[in-house]
Protein backbone atom coordinates (compact mmCIF):
# COMPACT_ATOMS: atom_id res chain seq x y z
CA UNK A 1 0.00 0.00 0.00
CA UNK A 2 0.81 3.56 -0.50
CA UNK A 3 0.33 5.47 2.72
CA UNK A 4 0.40 9.58 3.31
CA UNK A 5 0.47 9.85 7.20
CA UNK A 6 -0.16 13.20 8.00
CA UNK A 7 0.69 14.29 11.70
CA UNK A 8 2.34 16.82 14.26
CA UNK A 9 6.38 16.43 14.37
CA UNK A 10 6.32 17.18 18.30
CA UNK A 11 7.15 15.00 21.15
CA UNK A 12 3.38 14.36 22.22
CA UNK A 13 1.70 11.27 22.13
CA UNK A 14 0.60 11.53 18.22
CA UNK A 15 3.40 12.64 16.64
CA UNK A 16 5.69 9.25 18.81
CA UNK A 17 3.01 7.26 17.38
CA UNK A 18 2.50 8.38 14.18
CA UNK A 19 6.22 8.06 13.36
CA UNK A 20 6.25 4.19 15.26
CA UNK A 21 3.29 3.32 12.53
CA UNK A 22 5.40 4.99 9.74
CA UNK A 23 8.58 2.44 10.69
CA UNK A 24 6.46 -0.49 11.14
CA UNK A 25 4.31 -0.31 8.15
CA UNK A 26 7.84 0.78 6.36
CA UNK A 27 9.68 -2.38 7.71
CA UNK A 28 6.45 -4.39 6.28
CA UNK A 29 6.73 -3.60 2.34
CA UNK A 30 4.37 -0.42 2.55
CA UNK A 31 5.38 2.84 0.94
CA UNK A 32 4.56 5.51 3.28
CA UNK A 33 4.89 9.25 2.81
CA UNK A 34 4.90 11.53 6.80
CA UNK A 35 3.38 15.11 5.33
CA UNK A 36 4.66 17.46 8.85
CA UNK A 37 5.37 21.46 8.80
CA UNK A 38 8.43 19.62 9.96
CA UNK A 39 10.08 15.87 10.37
CA UNK A 40 9.25 14.25 13.11
CA UNK A 41 12.19 13.77 15.46
CA UNK A 42 12.07 9.85 15.24
CA UNK A 43 12.16 10.02 11.40
CA UNK A 44 15.08 12.46 11.53
CA UNK A 45 17.67 9.25 10.01
CA UNK A 46 16.89 7.71 6.80
CA UNK A 47 14.59 4.78 6.82
CA UNK A 48 13.78 2.18 3.11
CA UNK A 49 10.33 3.09 1.98
CA UNK A 50 9.71 6.32 4.31
CA UNK A 51 9.37 9.44 2.32
CA UNK A 52 9.54 13.12 3.89
CA UNK A 53 7.44 16.09 2.80
CA UNK A 54 8.05 18.73 4.83
CA UNK A 55 4.21 21.31 4.38
CA UNK A 56 5.78 25.09 3.54
CA UNK A 57 3.63 27.38 4.33
CA UNK A 58 3.96 30.88 2.69
CA UNK A 59 3.55 34.33 4.37
CA UNK A 60 1.48 37.17 3.31
CA UNK A 61 0.59 40.52 4.88
CA UNK A 62 -3.00 39.98 3.78
CA UNK A 63 -3.24 36.79 6.03
CA UNK A 64 -2.99 37.18 10.36
CA UNK A 65 -1.85 33.80 10.64
CA UNK A 66 -0.54 31.47 7.90
CA UNK A 67 -2.83 29.31 6.23
CA UNK A 68 -1.07 26.16 6.34
CA UNK A 69 -4.33 23.65 6.40
CA UNK A 70 -4.52 25.05 2.71
CA UNK A 71 -1.04 24.50 2.43
CA UNK A 72 -1.19 20.99 3.79
CA UNK A 73 -4.17 20.14 1.62
CA UNK A 74 -2.14 21.60 -1.56
CA UNK A 75 0.59 19.33 -0.73
CA UNK A 76 -1.30 16.33 0.18
CA UNK A 77 -2.97 16.57 -3.48
CA UNK A 78 0.43 17.27 -5.20
CA UNK A 79 2.15 13.80 -3.62
CA UNK A 80 -0.95 12.02 -4.49
CA UNK A 81 -0.89 12.93 -8.42
CA UNK A 82 3.20 12.37 -8.14
CA UNK A 83 3.02 9.00 -5.90
CA UNK A 84 -0.87 7.04 -6.33
CA UNK A 85 -1.69 7.19 -2.94
CA UNK A 86 -4.01 4.10 -1.93
CA UNK A 87 -4.96 5.90 1.82
CA UNK A 88 -4.28 9.46 3.64
CA UNK A 89 -3.86 8.67 7.57
CA UNK A 90 -4.55 11.59 9.34
CA UNK A 91 -3.69 11.98 13.09
CA UNK A 92 -6.04 14.64 14.73
CA UNK A 93 -9.40 16.02 13.04
CA UNK A 94 -8.21 18.92 12.66
CA UNK A 95 -7.00 20.36 10.79
CA UNK A 96 -5.55 17.08 9.47
CA UNK A 97 -8.62 15.14 8.07
CA UNK A 98 -10.53 18.44 7.30
CA UNK A 99 -7.38 19.04 4.66
CA UNK A 100 -7.22 15.64 3.70
CA UNK A 101 -11.31 16.00 2.72
CA UNK A 102 -10.04 19.12 0.98
CA UNK A 103 -7.12 17.27 -0.98
CA UNK A 104 -9.40 15.22 -2.09
CA UNK A 105 -12.42 16.75 -3.06
CA UNK A 106 -9.75 19.25 -5.17
CA UNK A 107 -8.30 16.15 -7.00
CA UNK A 108 -11.77 14.54 -7.98
CA UNK A 109 -10.36 10.88 -6.93
CA UNK A 110 -12.93 9.26 -5.12
CA UNK A 111 -10.67 5.91 -4.80
CA UNK A 112 -8.63 8.13 -2.65
CA UNK A 113 -9.57 6.71 0.83
CA UNK A 114 -9.12 8.84 3.82
CA UNK A 115 -8.85 7.37 7.73
CA UNK A 116 -8.49 9.74 10.57
CA UNK A 117 -6.98 8.56 14.16
CA UNK A 118 -8.53 10.40 17.09
CA UNK A 119 -6.26 10.98 19.88
CA UNK A 120 -7.42 12.98 22.41
CA UNK A 121 -7.27 16.59 22.42
CA UNK A 122 -9.10 16.74 19.01
CA UNK A 123 -12.14 15.72 21.23
CA UNK A 124 -11.79 16.81 24.53
CA UNK A 125 -10.05 19.96 24.03
CA UNK A 126 -10.39 21.21 20.44
CA UNK A 127 -13.88 19.25 20.18
CA UNK A 128 -15.27 21.20 23.09
CA UNK A 129 -14.60 24.86 21.61
CA UNK A 130 -17.67 25.87 19.43
CA UNK A 131 -16.14 27.18 16.65
CA UNK A 132 -14.65 23.95 15.68
CA UNK A 133 -17.10 21.52 16.62
CA UNK A 134 -18.97 21.60 13.46
CA UNK A 135 -16.01 21.16 11.21
CA UNK A 136 -14.42 18.57 13.67
CA UNK A 137 -17.77 16.39 13.00
CA UNK A 138 -17.83 17.06 9.38
CA UNK A 139 -14.66 15.20 9.17
CA UNK A 140 -15.30 12.74 10.64
CA UNK A 141 -18.09 11.94 9.06
CA UNK A 142 -16.28 12.45 5.54
CA UNK A 143 -13.45 10.00 6.67
CA UNK A 144 -13.73 6.56 4.62
CA UNK A 145 -12.47 5.35 8.29
CA UNK A 146 -12.04 6.49 11.58
CA UNK A 147 -9.80 4.79 14.65
CA UNK A 148 -9.67 6.11 18.21
CA UNK A 149 -6.86 4.94 20.73
CA UNK A 150 -9.27 3.94 23.31
CA UNK A 151 -12.84 2.74 24.51
CA UNK A 152 -12.76 5.93 26.38
CA UNK A 153 -12.22 8.00 23.67
CA UNK A 154 -14.24 6.07 21.50
CA UNK A 155 -17.46 6.64 23.57
CA UNK A 156 -16.88 10.23 24.60
CA UNK A 157 -16.25 11.21 20.43
CA UNK A 158 -19.78 9.21 19.86
CA UNK A 159 -21.10 11.26 22.94
CA UNK A 160 -19.93 14.02 22.01
CA UNK A 161 -20.50 14.71 17.68
CA UNK A 162 -23.64 11.72 17.63
CA UNK A 163 -22.05 10.15 15.30
CA UNK A 164 -23.57 8.00 12.52
CA UNK A 165 -19.63 6.51 11.68
CA UNK A 166 -18.29 3.23 13.32
CA UNK A 167 -15.10 4.13 15.27
CA UNK A 168 -12.70 1.39 15.14
CA UNK A 169 -10.05 1.16 18.87
CA UNK A 170 -6.76 0.63 18.55
CA UNK A 171 -4.48 1.17 21.22
CA UNK A 172 -1.26 3.00 20.83
CA UNK A 173 1.78 0.62 21.00
CA UNK A 174 5.29 0.73 21.16
CA UNK A 175 8.66 -1.03 20.79
CA UNK A 176 9.06 -3.12 23.90
CA UNK A 177 12.59 -4.13 22.84
CA UNK A 178 13.97 -0.77 23.49
CA UNK A 179 13.98 -0.90 26.56
CA UNK A 180 15.95 -4.32 27.13
CA UNK A 181 19.70 -4.24 27.31
CA UNK A 182 19.87 -0.29 28.64
CA UNK A 183 22.13 0.67 31.44
CA UNK A 184 20.53 1.19 34.85
CA UNK A 185 23.15 1.44 37.16
CA UNK A 186 24.98 3.82 35.61
CA UNK A 187 22.11 6.40 35.11
CA UNK A 188 21.03 5.99 38.35
CA UNK A 189 24.65 6.77 40.09
CA UNK A 190 24.10 9.97 38.15
CA UNK A 191 21.05 11.48 39.33
CA UNK A 192 20.90 9.76 42.56
CA UNK A 193 24.16 9.34 44.01
CA UNK A 194 23.54 8.30 47.58
CA UNK A 195 20.95 5.22 46.31
CA UNK A 196 17.87 7.54 46.61
CA UNK A 197 14.69 6.11 45.13
CA UNK A 198 14.30 7.78 41.37
CA UNK A 199 10.40 9.45 40.46
CA UNK A 200 9.73 10.72 37.04
CA UNK A 201 7.36 12.37 35.27
CA UNK A 202 7.32 13.61 31.26
CA UNK A 203 4.86 15.69 29.43
CA UNK A 204 3.62 18.57 27.58
CA UNK A 205 3.66 20.34 31.41
CA UNK A 206 0.51 21.86 30.09
CA UNK A 207 -2.30 22.33 32.64
CA UNK A 208 -4.21 19.30 32.38
CA UNK A 209 -1.33 17.88 33.38
CA UNK A 210 -0.94 19.08 36.67
CA UNK A 211 2.40 18.91 36.84
CA UNK A 212 2.28 21.32 39.87
CA UNK A 213 0.66 17.61 41.76
CA UNK A 214 3.78 16.07 40.79
CA UNK A 215 5.91 18.26 42.73
CA UNK A 216 3.38 18.25 45.42
CA UNK A 217 3.55 14.59 46.16
CA UNK A 218 7.26 14.71 45.18
CA UNK A 219 7.39 16.73 48.01
CA UNK A 220 5.64 14.25 50.52
CA UNK A 221 7.55 11.07 49.48
CA UNK A 222 10.80 12.88 49.81
CA UNK A 223 9.48 13.85 53.62
CA UNK A 224 9.57 10.01 54.13
CA UNK A 225 12.66 8.86 52.74
CA UNK A 226 15.38 10.09 50.47
CA UNK A 227 14.39 10.40 46.92
CA UNK A 228 15.15 12.20 43.58
CA UNK A 229 12.30 13.64 40.90
CA UNK A 230 12.69 13.23 37.09
CA UNK A 231 10.99 16.25 35.02
CA UNK A 232 11.01 15.50 31.28
CA UNK A 233 9.22 17.96 28.61
CA UNK A 234 8.65 21.79 28.28
CA UNK A 235 5.71 23.70 28.38
CA UNK A 236 3.76 27.17 29.41
CA UNK A 237 3.88 25.44 33.28
CA UNK A 238 7.38 25.07 33.30
CA UNK A 239 8.29 28.25 35.26
CA UNK A 240 5.49 28.04 37.78
CA UNK A 241 6.87 24.63 38.38
CA UNK A 242 10.17 25.64 38.75
CA UNK A 243 8.85 28.20 41.19
CA UNK A 244 7.15 26.22 42.96
CA UNK A 245 9.98 23.34 43.55
CA UNK A 246 12.04 26.54 44.94
CA UNK A 247 9.21 27.44 47.06
CA UNK A 248 8.96 24.07 49.00
CA UNK A 249 12.53 23.48 49.06
CA UNK A 250 13.15 20.81 46.31
CA UNK A 251 15.39 22.44 44.04
CA UNK A 252 18.62 19.53 44.87
CA UNK A 253 16.38 16.81 44.61
CA UNK A 254 14.80 17.67 41.44
CA UNK A 255 16.08 17.80 37.73
CA UNK A 256 14.62 19.61 34.92
CA UNK A 257 16.04 17.64 31.83
CA UNK A 258 14.07 19.35 28.90
CA UNK A 259 12.43 17.81 25.91
CA UNK A 260 14.09 14.05 25.19
CA UNK A 261 13.97 12.25 21.86
CA UNK A 262 14.07 9.13 23.70
CA UNK A 263 13.34 8.70 27.21
CA UNK A 264 13.76 4.68 27.54
CA UNK A 265 17.39 5.20 29.40
CA UNK A 266 15.69 7.77 31.57
CA UNK A 267 12.78 5.41 32.24
CA UNK A 268 15.09 2.80 33.35
CA UNK A 269 16.59 4.42 36.07
CA UNK A 270 13.18 4.86 37.71
CA UNK A 271 11.37 3.48 40.38
CA UNK A 272 8.17 4.91 40.04
CA UNK A 273 6.77 6.95 37.21
CA UNK A 274 4.33 9.55 38.30
CA UNK A 275 0.87 10.57 36.22
CA UNK A 276 -1.55 12.58 38.32
CA UNK A 277 -3.09 14.37 34.73
CA UNK A 278 -6.75 15.67 34.78
CA UNK A 279 -7.35 14.35 31.25
CA UNK A 280 -5.43 11.14 29.51
CA UNK A 281 -7.59 9.47 26.94
CA UNK A 282 -4.51 6.82 26.38
CA UNK A 283 -1.37 7.59 28.08
CA UNK A 284 1.01 6.16 26.04
CA UNK A 285 4.21 7.65 28.43
CA UNK A 286 2.95 5.66 31.21
CA UNK A 287 2.82 2.67 28.36
CA UNK A 288 6.99 3.87 27.51
CA UNK A 289 7.34 2.85 31.90
CA UNK A 290 5.72 -0.23 32.17
CA UNK A 291 7.93 -1.22 28.73
CA UNK A 292 10.77 -0.38 30.83
CA UNK A 293 9.05 -2.17 34.12
CA UNK A 294 8.26 1.13 35.83
CA UNK A 295 4.84 1.19 37.88
CA UNK A 296 2.48 3.66 37.91
CA UNK A 297 0.98 6.26 40.34
CA UNK A 298 -1.70 8.32 38.39
CA UNK A 299 -5.40 9.09 38.14
CA UNK A 300 -8.17 6.88 37.60
CA UNK A 301 -9.30 9.22 34.34
CA UNK A 302 -9.95 8.89 30.59
CA UNK A 303 -8.25 5.96 28.92
CA UNK A 304 -5.77 5.41 31.59
CA UNK A 305 -7.53 2.72 33.91
CA UNK A 306 -7.44 0.36 30.01
CA UNK A 307 -3.48 0.33 30.14
CA UNK A 308 -2.78 0.69 34.23
CA UNK A 309 -4.44 -2.28 35.76
CA UNK A 310 -4.59 -1.07 39.74
CA UNK A 311 -3.24 -2.69 42.28
CA UNK A 312 -1.13 -4.88 39.66
CA UNK A 313 0.74 -2.13 37.54
CA UNK A 314 0.32 0.63 39.52
CA UNK A 315 -2.15 2.55 41.77
CA UNK A 316 -4.71 4.85 39.83
CA UNK A 317 -6.95 7.65 42.31
CA UNK A 318 -9.42 10.46 41.90
CA UNK A 319 -7.57 13.76 39.93
CA UNK A 320 -5.98 15.53 42.62
CA UNK A 321 -6.01 13.09 45.72
CA UNK A 322 -2.27 14.36 46.11
CA UNK A 323 -2.38 12.44 49.57
CA UNK A 324 -3.32 9.48 48.54
CA UNK A 325 -1.10 9.45 45.39
CA UNK A 326 1.78 9.96 47.66
CA UNK A 327 0.77 7.45 49.67
CA UNK A 328 0.31 5.23 46.81
CA UNK A 329 4.23 5.78 45.68
CA UNK A 330 5.20 5.66 49.33
CA UNK A 331 3.85 1.64 49.54
CA UNK A 332 5.45 1.21 46.23
CA UNK A 333 8.92 2.42 47.50
CA UNK A 334 9.46 0.92 50.70
CA UNK A 335 8.15 -2.57 50.19
CA UNK A 336 10.89 -4.08 47.46
CA UNK A 337 8.73 -7.30 47.19
CA UNK A 338 6.03 -5.67 45.93
CA UNK A 339 7.79 -3.04 44.11
CA UNK A 340 9.41 -6.38 42.18
CA UNK A 341 5.82 -7.80 41.58
CA UNK A 342 4.61 -4.59 39.92
CA UNK A 343 7.25 -4.39 37.70
CA UNK A 344 6.76 -7.59 36.47
CA UNK A 345 3.39 -6.64 35.95
CA UNK A 346 3.59 -3.62 34.16
CA UNK A 347 6.45 -5.17 31.88
CA UNK A 348 4.16 -8.16 31.04
CA UNK A 349 1.59 -5.92 30.23
CA UNK A 350 3.26 -3.81 28.23
CA UNK A 351 4.67 -6.93 25.54
CA UNK A 352 1.73 -8.89 25.78
CA UNK A 353 -0.77 -6.06 25.04
CA UNK A 354 0.47 -3.19 23.52
CA UNK A 355 3.51 -4.03 21.88
CA UNK A 356 3.90 -2.75 17.95
CA UNK A 357 3.99 -6.87 17.00
CA UNK A 358 0.58 -7.06 18.19
CA UNK A 359 -0.75 -3.68 16.73
CA UNK A 360 0.68 -3.14 13.68
CA UNK A 361 -1.41 -6.14 11.80
CA UNK A 362 -4.62 -4.04 13.36
CA UNK A 363 -3.90 -1.19 11.34
CA UNK A 364 -2.59 -3.31 8.52
CA UNK A 365 -6.10 -5.24 8.71
CA UNK A 366 -8.13 -1.59 9.04
CA UNK A 367 -6.34 -0.26 5.97
CA UNK A 368 -7.46 -3.63 4.12
CA UNK A 369 -11.60 -2.92 5.11
CA UNK A 370 -11.65 0.54 4.06
CA UNK A 371 -9.63 -0.23 0.88
CA UNK A 372 -12.23 -2.79 0.21
CA UNK A 373 -15.55 -0.98 0.81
Amino acid sequence: MKIAIVCYPTHGGSGVVASELALGLAERGHEIHIVSYATPFRLRQFSQNVFIHEVEVASYPLFKYPPYALSLATKLADIHEEYNLDIVHAHYAVPHAASAFLAKQVLRCSKLKIITTLHGTDITLVGADKSFHRVIKFSIEESDGVTAVSNYLRQKTMDEFELQNNIEVIYNFIDTERCRGAGRECAREKYAPNGEKILMHASNFRPVKRVSDVIRIFARVRDQIPAKLLLVGEGPERLFVQQLTKELQLTEDVWFLGEQDYIENLMNCADLFLLPTEQESFGLVALEAHSCGVPVVGTRTGGLPELVIDGETGFLRPVGEITAMADSALTLLTDDVLNRKFRKNARERAVNCFDHQLILPQYEAFYDNVLGQ
